[in-house]
Order: C-alpha cells, then sequence, then structure tokens
C-alpha cells in the first residue's frame, strides 16, 4: 500500500512490464498525508522548483519534459496551474495537442509533437500529447487497431531517442474515479464561473468510460519504461495529486545536480560605476 515516508517516485511509478489494473485502483489514496500538512509540504516544494528551475534555465545543460495525461476532469490544467506556477514563463513552454490542422494531419503524429519538446534550459509541460494517438484515435477507431498499436513502439522509440539527447521525461497519468468525474462534472455546472470549462460532448464521452480505462491501463503497460516512466498519480483529492506531482519533479531534477554556471570573468569585489 505504500506509506507516509515513501518517497512517491518509488509508490506511484509504474514499473516497466508491470501489470495495471485501473478498474481496482484506489484514486483516492492519501498515504497517510493530512490535508493540511500536504498543504505545507507543497508549499515547500514549490519554492524549492522555483531555485531549480531558474538552475536548469541558467545551466542550459539539461531540458525537462512533464506529460500530462487523464480523462476529461481529472485535473491536469488544475496541476499544471500549481506547478508551473512555481517557475519563470521564459523557461516553462506549455503545449498543448487539439484535433490536427489539415497541415499537420500530412504528417506522421509526432511530427507537431517533436516540435514541442523543451530545448536546452527548459522545463516543458505538454497538456495532453502524443498519447491522444493510442486513446482517442483507439475509442473513437480513428485508426485500425493495426496501426494504432504499432505507435506504442513508435512511441517507445521516439521517447528514447529524446532522452538519449539529454531529454529528461516524466509522465503523470492522473487517476479519478466514474463518480469523482461526475461530481466535478456537476460542479461545472452549478457553478457559473465553471460553466464554461462544461460541453455536453463531455456527457458522450462519458459512455466510452470502460473503452478510456482499457486504453490507459495499455498505455501505462506499454509505454513505462527506464528512460521515460509513467507514474499514476491517484488525484480524487487535489491536495494529494499535488503534493505528489511536485515531489517527483523536485526528485528528478535534483538527480540532475543543475548548477549555476560560473561567471565569465573574476568579479568578485568589483564595484559598478
Amino acid at each position: 500500500m505504500g506509506k507516509k515516508d515513501d518517497p512517491f517516485r518509488k509508490l506511484l511509478r509504474v514499473e516497466p512490464g508491470s501489470k495495471v489494473d485501473l478498474s481496482r485502483y484506489d484514486c483516492g489514496k492519501e498515504f497517510g498525508w493530512k490535508k493540511g500538512e500536504a498543504e505545507d509540504k507543497l508549499a515547500r516544494n514549490l519554492e524549492r522548483l522555483a531555485e531549480l528551475q531558474e538552475r536548469i534555465y541558467a545551466e542550459a545543460e539539461h531540458a525537462v519534459l512533464l506529460v500530462f495525461q487523464g480523462i476529461d476532469a481529472a485535473g491536469k490544467d488544475g496541476t499544471i496551474r500549481v506547478i508551473a506556477g512555481a517557475f519563470n514563463p521564459q523557461g516553462t513552454p506549455v503545449a498543448s495537442f487539439k484535433v490536427p490542422t489539415a497541415r499537420e494531419a500530412a504528417h506522421d503524429f509526432l511530427w507537431r509533437v517533436h516540435a514541442a519538446v523543451p530545448g536546452k534550459g527548459e522545463i516543458g509541460i505538454f497538456n495532453r500529447s502524443h498519447y491522444e494517438q493510442v486513446l482517442v484515435v483507439r475509442v473513437h477507431e480513428l485508426e485500425p487497431e493495426e496501426r494504432w498499436r504499432r505507435h506504442y513502439r513508435q512511441i517507445r522509440d521516439w521517447e528514447r531517442i529524446l532522452t538519449e539527447e539529454g531529454v529528461t521525461i516524466l509522465k503523470f497519468f492522473l487517476a479519478i474515479d466514474e463518480d469523482e468525474q461526475r461530481e466535478r462534472f456537476q460542479e461545472r455546472v452549478d457553478d457559473p464561473n465553471k460553466r464554461w470549462k462544461f460541453a455536453m460532448g463531455d456527457l458522450d464521452e462519458r459512455k466510452f468510460w470502460s473503452k478510456y480505462r482499457a486504453a490507459f491501463q495499455e498505455m501505462l503497460e506499454e509505454t513505462s519504461t527506464g528512460y521515460a516512466p509513467w507514474y499514476l498519480i491517484p488525484a480524487n483529492r487535489n491536495w494529494l495529486r499535488n503534493l505528489a506531482v511536485s515531489e517527483i519533479v523536485v526528485d528528478t531534477i535534483e538527480d540532475l545536480k543543475p548548477r549555476y554556471p560560473e561567471p565569465e570573468a573574476d568579479i568578485e569585489g568589483l564595484k559598478v560605476t
């Protein structure tokens, strides 16, 4: 089950080759944390992330890519708002991938995604991603099975290329249960300030819950690798979700040991006139 003292990077990592059963996954797990103390720890994590991002930007030796996936209302926007709020926007490009344009559709599905990969010195964020090609494409049968199944290998190979070229990839699947999604949709309907988030099409997509769950499970099993792991985040409780993601990002970037670069000359004691 895991406990409070275990690092989230260990607790929530989907190990390569492991099986995932989302039908039995507890999306409301707390791991012994209380909301108040989790929010205090989150605040400290965000302070640390601000410093780490500045080092990443200044050193310009590392690129970090954070990928967020989840069913509608899983909390992708909210999580990104919290994590990215610690960063200088100048070094934090955020990309969201919607229905491909005619030009994008004329290329392979990774063409538009590759162009959005962060460069050295950046921490990039994908709000949805190339994984839509094995999710919505599969659920709505937009491609034959033989083709979308081929994408698993293509994605693994592409992510390996990125990591070999110095990109650190962290992938977060935000897991909520069906009842939680219903409550969040209802909250959007009931709150005049949130109604803009709701579309009648959301209810149509909700009918495909079991198909999406099967697609998510296989995505996690087929594409969580040692070089680009998935983290399965219990996301019914926003405060636990934010804490877990922030801690995984902190721990991973700290392992990169980013440093401020040396000044171009010995300027200690210099008096500016």
